[in-house]
């Protein structure tokens, strides 16, 4: 149970970290899970130090990002097959196709609405794609 402004929910609420670099500094988790959905934070493939762990190279980035999401997404009791909507934020327009082909791999018969958007940067220079994701068990 959980209360929020005196009323009380039945609703199964938790949290859960990957270790990333910023999640406890910055006040957020990998995944918050809500009843039978997953939301999944931003995640890239940065190293404990912050950095890429794949500087330059977008599809390593992105195929990394992907194995965390779906550790994440184990942890919680979900699988990929739950993921509903991905979103990706890359950092260079001629990396978009480049990152969705990555996409299509893991996601080519689970089919999730996704966006893909270009942004100016990420929260480090060495980081070129971000990916978060939201999943729900039927």
């Amino acid at each position: 149970m959980a209360r929020h402004a005196g009323r009380v929910r039945l609703v199964s609420e938790r949290r859960i970290s990957s270790g990333g670099p910023w999640e406890a500094r910055y006040g957020y988790s990998r995944v918050a899970v809500a009843g039978d959905s997953a939301y999944i934070a931003g995640t890239t493939d940065a190293g404990p130090d912050g950095r890429s762990c794949h500087p330059g190279d977008p599809a390593a980035q992105a195929r990394a990002i992907l194995q965390i999401i779906e550790r994440a997404l184990g942890e919680a009791g979900f699988l990929l097959a739950d993921v509903v909507r991905t979103r990706m934020y890359v950092t260079d327009r001629g990396n978009i196709a480049t990152v969705a082909e990555v996409h299509g791999e893991v996601f080519g018969d689970i089919r999730p609405a996704s966006t893909a958007v270009v942004v100016k940067g990420l929260i480090e220079p060495s980081l070129l794609v971000e990916i978060e994701a939201d999943a729900h068990r039927a």
